[in-house]
């Protein structure tokens, strides 16, 4: 494995082990694709570092157990958003 690549994923694994961040987080602050940081973290990282994948690996495992409320709400509050401006509309 190249070093420079290395050293992404430990930065990578670190930063989602201290920050709880979710993957789409991750890509975003580092500059690389969601499938980027899911390879570096479920793949390499493991060969790195076991002590930091289990860290991030279970990071990963609660986010993805939470995604669907996420977005459940997410929808939610659109919804509710659209309803408020459609009755600002009809008041005004």
């Amino acid at each position: 494995m190249d070093d420079l690549v290395g050293r992404r994923v430990v930065e990578i694994g670190k930063y989602i082990a201290e920050t709880k961040c979710t993957v789409r987080q991750a890509a975003g602050k580092f500059g690389v694709s969601k499938s980027t940081v899911h390879k570096d973290i479920s793949e390499r990282l493991s060969q790195i570092d076991s002590s930091l994948f289990e860290q991030a690996e279970q990071v990963l495992q609660f986010n993805k157990s939470q995604r669907h409320i996420r977005g459940g709400n997410a929808t939610k509050k659109k919804y509710e958003q659209a309803r408020l401006l459609k009755q600002k509309a009809a008041k005004g």
